[in-house]
């Protein structure tokens, strides 16, 4: 028995040697040292944020102003085609396939709507009259670019609605503002006028009653203009302002032939009255 004691003994011994033997086989770990819990983490922090669904606040922004000008753009059409009253904020909501609740994330109410779409017709005309003013040049030249401006805008959608809604249907406490405004584009065609017959390029005139008939001519057409009609708006543009600046009579050679032409001289009275009284019969 002591013997088989032994015999396992020994037999237990070298299980032991065996099992560092293997223990000692395995692969070595890494010599560097073990990374602190923080920096363990990192690679899970540097990865890929998750994708927001929304849009950056600049983008949805952008939208949002796209979205609120086609508002004023459908309303501008509508109300040019059937007039404010006869156009319901419904009528503008089926234009753009919206739902009418759509709409007052962007606007308050029509007569916002009706206030913006005069106002952004306004601002285009004086825009591009600034910009006719700043190209410099003679008193005519600038004349001319804001008569082609001012033609073109009232074909518009904008401008179109400007002349045919009026600010008369605007609330009350806008009305003066964009009056207002109406009011520099007549002083600029005024003072336009007025340095044309300075400069000798305009015949002497009236700058106010001139200004009146170039402006009130000019914006005539924003009431009978139809797109796609015979003429286009360029086309339009160019004869209205060539009657008005040519006039419609043909000017002779001789400017005082025209003069005897164009108004008759009157018969005196006292001329007049005689040959009245000689065609009367005498009394006996």
């Amino acid at each position: 028995m002591p013997q088989a004691k032994a015999a396992s003994t020994r037999r237990s011994s070298k299980s032991s040697t065996s099992g560092s033997s293997t223990q000692r086989a395995a692969p070595k770990p890494s010599s560097a040292a073990p990374l602190p819990p923080a920096q363990a983490a990192a690679p899970d922090e540097a990865s890929p944020a998750a994708a927001s669904p929304w849009a950056p606040v600049s983008h949805r922004e952008r939208q949002r102003e796209a979205k609120r000008n086609a508002v004023l753009q459908a309303a501008a059409q509508l109300f040019n085609e059937r007039g404010f009253h006869a156009t319901s904020l419904d009528d503008i909501a089926a234009r753009l396939n919206v739902t009418k609740p759509t709409l007052y994330y962007y606007v308050k109410n029509k007569d916002e709507i009706l206030l913006q779409c005069v106002g952004k017709g306004l601002a285009m005309m004086l825009e591009g009259i600034d910009a006719s003013r700043a190209a410099g040049g003679k008193a005519i030249d600038q004349l001319m670019t804001c008569m082609q401006v001012y033609a073109r805008i009232v074909t518009m959608d904008f401008g179109m609605c400007l002349i045919r809604v009026g600010d008369e249907q605007v609330p009350p406490e806008s009305r003066k503002e964009l009056r207002r405004l109406k009011s520099a584009i007549d002083q600029e065609f005024r003072r336009l006028v007025a340095e044309g017959v300075a400069e000798g390029s305009i015949q002497p005139c009236d700058p106010k009653i001139t200004a009146f008939v170039i402006a009130g001519a000019l914006s005539w057409i924003g009431r009978w203009y139809q797109p796609g009609g015979e003429y286009t708006a360029e086309q339009v543009a160019q004869q209205c302002i060539a009657t008005l600046c040519d006039g419609v009579l043909r000017r002779p050679a001789d400017s005082t032939a025209l003069d005897a032409a164009a108004v008759p001289a009157p018969k005196p009275r006292a001329a007049r009255g005689t040959a009245k009284n000689a065609a009367r019969p005498t009394e006996s």
